[in-house]
C-alpha cells in the first residue's frame, strides 16, 4: 500500500462532525496535550460554533484554521493562530492528528504544508511553536520541518490538572 496523500485547507462548516468524532474518540488520549474543554466542545454543534468563531479571526486577520486531509477525509486539524501582522508578521503553529493515522507522517506533512502557506499566502517572515517538555512525538515533527528549540516558558499552559512548562521553538520563513 502506497503512501497516503496528506493535505489542507481552510476549515469549513462542514467539517464539524469529522472534527467532533475525532475529538471526542480522542479524548482521553489528548488530555494530557491539550487544555480541559466542556463537554459540548466535543459535539458536532460545540465544533460548528467554533468552526464559526474561527472564521470570523480569519477574515479579521488573526488566524488560519485548517484541517489536516489523508487521501480527501479530514484527519485532524493544522493552524496558524496569533498572527501578528505589521514589523513582526508571525504565527503561532499548532496541529493534532486522530490517533487512528498518527505515526504515518500526516503531523510532518501537514505542518510543512502549513509553513508554505504562511510564507507564501500569509506573507508571514516568522513561525512560532510550543510543545510540553515531554512531547517528544511534536518535537521531532518540528525538528523535521526546520523549527529549534529556544527557550522554556516556565508554567506556560494548565493543562490535565497543573501548569506545564512549555518548550518554545522558532523558524524564519525568509520573507
Amino acid at each position: 500500500m502506497g503512501e497516503e496523500r496528506t493535505d489542507i485547507r481552510l476549515v469549513e462548516p462542514s467539517d464539524a462532525e469529522a472534527l467532533s468524532t475525532h475529538l471526542a474518540r480522542d479524548r482521553a488520549a489528548f488530555a494530557r496535550w491539550e487544555p480541559a474543554q466542556p463537554d459540548g466542545y466535543y459535539t458536532a454543534v460545540g465544533q460548528s460554533a467554533r468552526i464559526g468563531r474561527l472564521l470570523d479571526q480569519h477574515r479579521e486577520g488573526l488566524t488560519w484554521p485548517g484541517v489536516v486531509l489523508a487521501d480527501g477525509v479530514v484527519i485532524g486539524q493544522a493552524t496558524v493562530g496569533s498572527i501578528i501582522a505589521g514589523p513582526f508578521r508571525k504565527g503561532s503553529v499548532g496541529y493534532w492528528i486522530g490517533t487512528p493515522h498518527q505515526n504515518r507522517g500526516h503531523a510532518r506533512r501537514a505542518a510543512a504544508l502549513l509553513l508554505e502557506r504562511m510564507a507564501e499566502e500569509l506573507g508571514l517572515h516568522r513561525a512560532e511553536a510550543s510543545t510540553q517538555l515531554e512531547n517528544l512525538p511534536s518535537q521531532r515533527v518540528l525538528k523535521a520541518v526546520g523549527f529549534s528549540p529556544y527557550g522554556i516558558a516556565h508554567e506556560h499552559i494548565f493543562v490535565d490538572g497543573a501548569w506545564r512548562d512549555g518548550l518554545l521553538w522558532e523558524l524564519t520563513l525568509g520573507n
